[in-house]
């Protein structure tokens, strides 16, 4: 059930929330959220790349909470702000995969 639920987060929530707050551009919103995925590049510094039972936030350098500060301040302009939304919501939907193995590992 964890992976259905992070991949639905992962795809199928940034849908939904361009469908909500970016209407007159939803399509392209979902995109722009869709491809800042493209901040897992950073596990690709790690040993072993995949590892299900590492948390990802503060562990690799784009999912650390200095990154996840700057994403925080592109909210305040406009170009930026789609991409700030798919990158805090990546990091949210990634903080709530290591909670849910916290539960589940106690």
């Amino acid at each position: 059930m964890k992976p259905i639920v992070h991949y639905s987060l992962h795809f199928l929530a940034p849908g939904l929330i361009a469908l909500i707050f970016f209407r007159k551009e939803w399509k392209k919103a979902w995109i722009i959220m869709i491809a800042t995925m493209l901040v897992d590049v950073d596990h690709l510094l790690a040993t072993p790349i995949f590892d299900p039972d590492r948390c990802s936030i503060g562990y690799h350098p784009l999912h650390s909470y200095y990154a996840i500060a700057v994403y925080f301040v592109l909210l305040f302009f406009p170009k930026t702000r789609i991409i700030a939304v798919g990158l805090l919501f990546h990091m949210f939907t990634d903080w709530q995969d290591c909670q849910w193995s916290l539960w589940f590992l106690h």
